[in-house]
């Protein structure tokens, strides 16, 4: 008889918990109860529970039955993660999970862990459970936890401060500038249940999960400018974080909510954020709720003169790395012999050879082929695929340092490309340029923006299914909001934002491209003979992009000219900094497009 798999060993497991607990199902989501992209290891529950390794997901495991639900990215993934655990992949469609909830006998009673699920979550999965005849009720205690029985400690590492001289702004004006939000709102204190936000309003970074150097940490700021942080004081410095704000236990969270006085009435809190939990709380203790967006978004988002100085030089050094890999590439892969991790793994040690890469701000893509037209691919096994001759190369991949968090995707050609490699990559360059020139006006949101990136594909009868850009933090997370360029971004674009500009085209089976810059919002400025003050963008990135994959036919002379001014600030942003060997490979790639392009090897 066959050993059966991890996942349905841990399956059967949990089946015999929810019975005893007298529930008919749970739902599993992949958020912690801090609700971000990135969770430590002893929070990895829907990978435990079901094998799925995706960063965004739910599982709803019933007593006989079990369904997975993700978004596009994971579609073909999910199926092979859970081979054998007899899980129903489902999209993220309602009516699939409405369907699948109908199998449940009626009237069955489907719990949630309360403080893993946000707020506005939990109100959509109560909707839909109650709409199929069933119940959802708040769990006491975590169901995958109970049955966990080598779960890992929960991690409590060092508190760190960032330098003010990097964070631009001194703690106590930050927590002046939120009071007077929450002064402005009418209410007395604010919840930050984002660990970004306590970070920003604190100045202070940490280790607790990987690519986001994160403290996992909640607060809560009164209207008067005062704080508590909830944190163990043993993680922090010596001094503490700040004049008024002070240091509370975590266990001591729950008191403190519910001890709230009326004084600091309403409490805000962000739905989407918060975790179900909290509100519960607060509701229990008959304490008025004010939800609005967290009062750190903006500003956060909104980069100051000194994130921004740190940004540039963040970038020009990360540039340095991805230039001398790109010229090394250019010889590594000529024989078709380097592999994806090969090839991620040095472009990893170019940027640890700078001796400021704190970590990666993402795992790096890096996709061969027919890997490449699979958005966010990760390579598989101990080598992953070959580069082959004549294949695309794709590798997206971003460095976090103290001073900046950069982003940056190259599409490159191994050996020679087609006419139809050249025409893609070119329209997409194109959409990539449109974004990187354009002048809009005051108001202007993402959604607007995202037109132009798609513009020359959709002309052609193409498009891509993913976003053209998200917001990036400050030494914090590469994917933040809450502004973002894609067909769902509603926010006004304002100076001081940082965000990617990455369109892509991607063809099942063959290759996919895409090619991003990080971009910066500047500030309204008058136009020469116009009437009315327009933002802008300035690109942060700098790196050679692949001209053997562009077809110069199809760009227009301002293109052309926008693409020859962009190699030539590369060399004098990055120039001085490469290796002496990569300085005749950049050179050539950074040569004006007239004047030809790299040959097979890059000679």
């Amino acid at each position: 008889m066959p050993t059966p798999s991890p996942a349905t060993t841990r399956l059967s497991a949990l089946r015999k918990h929810l019975k005893a607990q007298k529930l008919d199902g749970v739902f599993v989501p992949r958020t912690d109860a801090f609700m971000g992209e990135y969770v430590p290891t002893s929070d990895e529950r829907l990978r435990w529970i079901t094998g799925f390794t995706g960063s965004a997901g739910f599982a709803l495991i019933g007593l006989t039955q079990g369904a997975l639900v993700v978004d596009g990215r994971y579609t073909l993934q999910a199926p092979k993660e859970t081979k054998g655990s007899n899980i129903k992949i489902l999209s993220l469609d309602a009516a699939e999970l409405s369907q699948f909830l109908g199998g449940f006998r009626k009237g069955s009673t489907l719990g949630f862990d309360p403080w893993v699920t946000s707020v506005a979550v939990a109100r959509r999965l109560t909707k839909a459970v109650e709409a199929a005849g069933h119940k959802l009720v708040a769990t006491a205690g975590n169901m995958v936890d109970a049955v966990w029985a080598d779960r890992p400690a929960p991690p409590a590492n060092p508190v760190v401060v960032h330098p003010l001289r990097l964070a631009g702004q001194a703690v106590d004006e930050k927590l002046a500038l939120l009071a007077k939000v929450l002064r402005d709102k009418n209410c007395g204190a604010v919840v930050l249940t984002d660990a970004h936000s306590v970070a920003w309003a604190f100045n202070i970074r940490g280790s607790d999960i990987g690519h986001t150097p994160l403290a996992l940490l909640r607060a809560i700021i009164f209207k008067d400018g005062t704080a508590q942080v909830f944190v163990e004081k043993s993680r922090c410095p010596a001094g503490g974080l700040g004049k008024g704000v002070k240091l509370v236990d975590p266990q001591q969270l729950t008191a403190s909510l519910s001890g709230l006085a009326k004084k600091h009435w309403p409490v805000m809190l962000e739905a989407a954020q918060c975790p179900e939990a909290i509100r519960a709380i607060l509701a229990k203790a008959k304490i008025a709720i004010v939800e609005d967006v967290d009062p750190c978004s903006f500003p956060r988002a909104r980069k100051n003169a000194a994130e921004q100085a740190g940004s540039r030089k963040a970038h020009a050094r990360d540039g340095v790395a991805v230039a001398n890999f790109l010229a090394w590439l250019d010889g590594a892969a000529a024989d078709g012999s380097l592999t994806e991790v090969a090839a991620q793994v040095k472009l990893h040690d170019f940027r640890k050879a700078t001796g400021k890469l704190k970590d990666l701000s993402f795992g790096t893509i890096s996709a061969a082929g027919a890997n490449a037209a699979l958005p966010h691919y990760h390579s598989v096994g101990k080598t992953g695929a070959r580069l082959k001759r004549d294949h695309i190369y794709l590798i997206d991949s971003g460095g976090q340092y103290e001073d900046g968090t950069t982003d940056i995707t190259r599409t490159l050609i191994i050996g020679s490309p087609s006419a139809e490699m050249k025409r893609h990559n070119t329209l997409v360059l194109k959409g990539m340029i449109a974004v990187s020139m354009a002048r809009f006006p005051v108001g202007t949101v993402g959604v607007q923006i995202d037109a132009l990136a798609r513009a020359a594909l959709w002309r052609d009868g193409f498009d891509f299914d993913h976003g053209t850009g998200h917001g990036v933090g400050s030494y914090l997370s590469v994917h933040e909001g809450p502004a973002r360029i894609s067909k769902a971004g509603h926010v006004a674009l304002e100076p001081g934002m940082i965000l990617s500009n990455e369109p892509g085209y991607y063809k099942p089976g063959r290759y996919g491209i895409r090619i991003e810059n990080l971009l910066l919002v500047t500030p309204p400025a008058k136009i020469k003979g116009g009437e009315r003050a327009m933002l802008g963008f300035e690109t942060l990135s700098f790196a050679p992009i692949d001209k053997r994959l562009i077809d110069e036919v199809l760009l227009t002379k301002a293109e052309i000219h926008w693409l020859d001014e962009y190699h030539a600030e590369v060399l004098r942003k990055i120039g001085s900094g490469v290796l002496p060997e990569t300085k005749p490979w950049l050179e050539l790639a950074c040569a004006p497009l007239k004047h030809g392009t790299l040959g097979e090897k890059g000679t």
